[in-house]
């Protein structure tokens, strides 16, 4: 079978999050014949280690979790699995983790033992973080790791790249106000959360606009709830929102100054403001050294220059925190865009292409 083969099988059968029994089963069937040694270190994941007795191993992630999207393409094998879809690529990384797999197995001479990392939940928690402290790559004494991303509006085929950093530490804010509901005709007694709410929004955007503009960041609110009727004073909101960020220190300077503006909001308002931001996914940030050694190593084969980070989100990050890491972007050509019900590739193209990328990083010293 080829990588096209195995990608259709698994564009066909998408789960979710790590509730992954015939993704996995499917992975198992390929990577049995293969002579690698199998292993699932949490639910969901699949592990194949090639030990070719040498000291350092390298690794490669590919996630297999779909979305929860009701698919649109029309594909001939379009997903059986109603209000699923790999609409992320995930189907073209396992695929390509899979001919990868294959050829490992044809090499026994290779300059480092193997690891490939097919793992659950990148969409959802972060397997990629429930991995690593398994110390599985401690273990298999993993000394570097790539990951590829099949990504729409580069050239079909073509792989991108770039020192440091490359996608955005992502983590979701919500401000929770709690006012007094009072009717409008009293306003004066209640205490008025969407009030308290808007004036929060104002002065998180202040805060996170009056950064220097070569400070690549975002914050957005995309959801505010408040209120019941619209003649009485509101007596709680909520926003919803995503800081994206790069560097930990702008991380840390957005985080403080989001709780210091709920405290002071608190103050003046007499209502109660709660600012959480949960832990999110670390910025990915591509090892300069090894991506230099690559570059040099790759020669004609390497990545093309990606100009500016992207404010996307990976949990591959995680791994770059163990061990050093370059992640890489596999341009799909025109496509729709990811997440979206009728995004798709041609696989024909793209996929080969990633394939013949991952061997040339396989066989570098």
């Amino acid at each position: 079978m080829t990588v096209v083969d195995y990608r259709r099988a698994l564009h066909r059968i998408p789960e979710l999050d790590d509730r992954l029994p015939e993704t996995a089963a499917y992975v198992r069937s390929v990577l049995a014949p293969l002579g690698c040694e199998v292993s699932s270190p949490i639910p969901g994941s699949v592990c194949a280690w090639f030990d070719r007795g040498q000291a350092g191993t390298v690794a490669f992630r590919a996630d297999m979790d779909a979305l929860p999207v009701e698919e649109k393409t029309g594909l001939p094998f379009a997903s059986v699995h109603p209000g699923a879809m790999h609409a992320c690529g995930h189907d073209g990384h396992t695929a390509m983790a899979l001919a990868l797999a294959e050829y490992a197995a044809a090499c026994p001479d290779l300059k480092r033992n193997v690891l490939l990392l097919f793992q659950p939940a990148e969409e959802t928690t972060g397997g990629a973080d429930r991995l690593c402290r398994t110390e599985i790559l401690r273990e298999r004494r993993v000394d570097r790791v790539f990951g590829l991303h099949i990504w729409p509006g580069l050239p079909a085929g073509k792989v991108f790249s770039r020192p440091g950093p490359l996608m955005a530490r992502a983590n979701e804010v919500t401000v929770t106000v709690a006012g007094k509901s009072v009717h409008l005709s009293r306003a004066a007694e209640g205490r008025d959360a969407l009030a308290a709410g808007a004036e929060y929004l104002r002065r998180a955007y202040g805060m996170i606009d009056a950064l220097p503009p070569e400070i690549p960041r975002t914050l957005r609110f995309g959801k505010m709830v408040s209120g019941t009727v619209r003649n009485a004073v509101s007596g709680r909101t909520v926003l919803e929102g995503s800081l994206r960020t790069y560097q930990e220190e702008i991380y840390r300077f957005c985080r403080e100054n989001l709780i210091t503006i709920g405290r002071a909001l608190q103050k003046e308002t007499g209502c109660g403001v709660e600012v959480f931001l949960n832990e999110g996914y670390p910025a990915v940030w591509n090892h300069e050294g090894l991506f230099e050694s690559l570059r040099q190593g790759l020669g004609e084969q390497a990545p093309a220059l990606l100009e500016n980070p992207v404010l996307a989100a990976e949990d591959f990050s995680f791994y770059q925190r163990e061990v050093p890491g370059v992640f890489f972007f596999l341009g799909a050509g025109d496509t729709p865009e990811l997440h979206a019900p009728d995004f798709s590739f041609d696989d024909r193209t793209v996929l080969p292409a990633g394939v013949e990328f991952l061997k040339a990083l396989l066989a570098l010293d």
